[in-house]
């Protein structure tokens, strides 16, 4: 046993890591150009409208962050990270074969009919499905793979805890290296030669990096799973709601839990203490599974539900982040792409903030961290939860910004269409949803992983990736039900994103509305952030409670 301890300590680190940022980068080429050019995909190829376009994409990179949880759930409880990682791989591959397929191919493309969708028949059933399995391979991918690289640190190591904090950072840092290159390269092939081989590009770069992942193999450390997480939840819950009407005991230390000499005991907190229900070892009663659970298993479950608010308290920014992908890149499309003889695709325009990460994010792991560490004495500078909240006031900043663009952009367009105001106007709202992205997303991840419980890792991660998807598919129903309000209250009679011309529409309204709601929302998130009880902060709790015996060892307990 010591043998294999020494040779698991001799894995991981940096060196495993490296495998996981070059897959990174190069699946990540190929997910940020589907994110801000399949709009035009859509719009021009498979002759949707602006609104079903947009509807089309939110749906789409909903459902990839939503099942995001799959790939968590199953990486967690049935498979390895790596396994799982590298079995979602594969359906993202197929899916990329199939959209390029369909992309080089004109009788499996439907022709214009001037209504919101075109796209039926044989022809919706290879588009649909193509969409939806890269969804959940990109989905399953995005669930397992931070997770592993974040496994090869450990926490409980003072010196491991500073290389994990720095891990998101340079996970991020990869990932925003493959996007330079997804939204210049790959988006200028797709868009100005021919969609087929900006999608061939990517299948290729995403072959390469799943087979680099599977190289790494012997470097990484490969954690087992464990008891599902939905089972430890559904017991606390059950349990609790069966002691329901007990007393809870002056005490916590007699509630039940095991001292089995195990490693991932959690301390009780005060928080939901009517959970503490399901650790209530009731007289001759056997310590049974769905009889009681332990304190650890119940402290599991309220770590889980202390994060909900905290999840729910990102979505609106990811629904800002939607607009960005959607009618940003709408707006790009009909401003001038001239930059001297060269022509910008208007989804290229993010590559000004991704290339101000590429700066901004070895200048805050080198310089800001280690002056915070001083300071604050925390491994990552300063708490996960106070990134967040930084990135969440600059989301709002951010839609004020592109309302005032808009303004600027349309006024333009009506007074002289044929002389359009630059691309690069755009460049200030995207700059600012940089940074904020880089500040939540990473503050999100971290959080995540660090808080959860040790056989929920993944799945928490997933729920950076969770926001994500349900921003999205609020963007979507923000955009139908503020097109169908406003369309019977407007003098007009015509909703604020109607039609298929942006000149005619009330796009700026729109990001106005994002903004003073993104406002709000921040304040809502600081009184949750500042509800919420690191669990590494619970000290001054005792971590071995009341041992509850085994049954050979009752008649010694009476």
């Amino acid at each position: 046993m010591g043998d294999k301890e020494e040779k698991q300590a001799k894995k991981g680190g940096f060196r495993a890591s490296m495998f996981i940022f070059a897959l990174s980068t190069l699946d990540n080429m190929g997910c940020v150009a589907n994110m801000v050019s399949l709009v035009l995909y859509f719009y021009m190829v498979m002759h949707f409208d602006l609104a079903s376009s947009a509807d089309t994409l939110t749906n789409f990179l909903g459902s990839t962050f939503l099942l995001s949880l799959v790939g968590g759930f199953i990486s967690d409880t049935y498979l390895s990270r790596l396994t799982t990682c590298l079995l979602f791989g594969s359906l993202e591959i197929l899916a990329l074969v199939m959209l390029t397929v369909q992309a080089s191919l004109d009788h499996l493309q439907p022709q214009a009919c001037g209504k919101s969708s075109c796209v039926k028949g044989g022809i919706a059933v290879m588009f649909y499905t193509s969409l939806y399995l890269l969804a959940l391979g990109m989905g399953g991918v995005r669930g397992s793979m931070v997770p592993l690289g974040a496994d090869q640190f450990d926490e409980k190591n003072p010196k491991e805890a500073k290389a994990l904090s720095s891990f998101f950072n340079w996970i991020l840092l990869s990932s925003t290296t493959g996007s330079i290159v997804g939204v210049t390269g790959v988006v200028w092939i797709s868009t100005q030669k021919a969609w087929h081989w900006g999608f061939l590009i990517i299948t290729i770069a995403s072959s390469i990096g799943f087979l680099t992942l599977a190289l790494g193999k012997p470097f990484y450390r490969i954690k087992t799973s464990s008891q599902s997480p939905l089972s430890t939840i559904a017991q606390v819950i059950v349990v609790a709601i069966k002691n329901r009407k007990l007393p809870l005991p002056e005490s916590h230390e007699e509630l039940y839990e095991v001292c089995d000499g195990a490693s991932g005991k959690i301390a009780h907190s005060n928080q939901m203490r009517f959970l503490d229900k399901a650790s209530i070892l009731q007289e001759n009663n056997e310590p049974r599974a769905w009889k009681v659970c332990t304190v650890t298993q119940v402290e599991e479950v309220k770590i889980l539900t202390r994060m909900l608010p905290i999840l729910a308290s990102t979505i609106i920014m990811n629904t800002c982040l939607a607009q960005l992908q959607t009618f940003s890149v709408q707006q790009g499309n009909v401003m001038n792409l001239k930059l001297g003889s060269f022509t910008v695709p208007a989804p290229s325009i993010p590559v000004i903030p991704l290339l101000f990460l590429a700066i901004l994010i070895p200048f805050y792991e080198i310089v800001f961290v280690p002056f915070a560490r001083k300071i604050t004495h925390h491994p990552s500078g300063i708490t996960h939860l106070q990134r967040v909240g930084v990135g969440l006031v600059l989301s709002s900043i951010s839609m004020a910004v592109a309302g005032i663009v808009e303004v600027k952009r349309r006024n333009q367009g009506r007074k002289d269409p044929s002389r359009p105001i630059s691309l690069f106007w755009l460049s200030f709202q995207f700059a600012i949803f940089g940074i904020a992205d880089m500040f939540t997303l990473v503050g999100l991840l971290e959080f995540f992983y660090r808080e959860a419980p040790e056989n929920m890792k993944s799945l928490s991660t997933s729920f950076t990736y969770l926001s994500m998807s349900l921003g999205y598919f609020l963007s979507t129903i923000f955009v139908d039900v503020i097109n169908a309000v406003t369309k019977r209250v407007t003098p007009s009679k015509k909703g604020w994103l109607h039609g298929l011309d942006l000149n005619k529409n009330n796009l700026n309204l729109f990001y106005w509305f994002l903004a003073i709601l993104s406002c709000l929302n921040f304040f809502n998130y600081l009184y949750w952030a500042s509800w919420y009880k690191y669990k590494a902060e619970d000290s001054n709790a005792k971590v071995i409670l009341k041992v509850g015996e085994r049954k050979d060892d009752e008649e010694e307990k009476i």
